[in-house]
């Protein structure tokens, strides 16, 4: 029972410890996150064309 509750103490005190992010520097992660996203769903989708027009050419 004393290790539950010194690993609940040690919890609770690292709780305090965290640094949350600025509301400003999540929305730019966001933000960036989103476009990278975007890119890399157009790059797959003109690889994916190309490729798809190579395999109906030879076949």
């Amino acid at each position: 029972m004393k290790k539950m509750l010194d690993f609940l103490k040690s919890v609770r005190s690292e709780w305090f410890k965290i640094v949350w992010p600025s509301r400003d520097s999540v929305i730019r992660a966001t933000i960036m996150i989103l476009v990278f996203s975007g890119l890399a769903a157009l790059f797959f989708f003109v690889v994916d064309s190309i490729l798809n027009a190579i395999v109906g050419w030879v076949f």
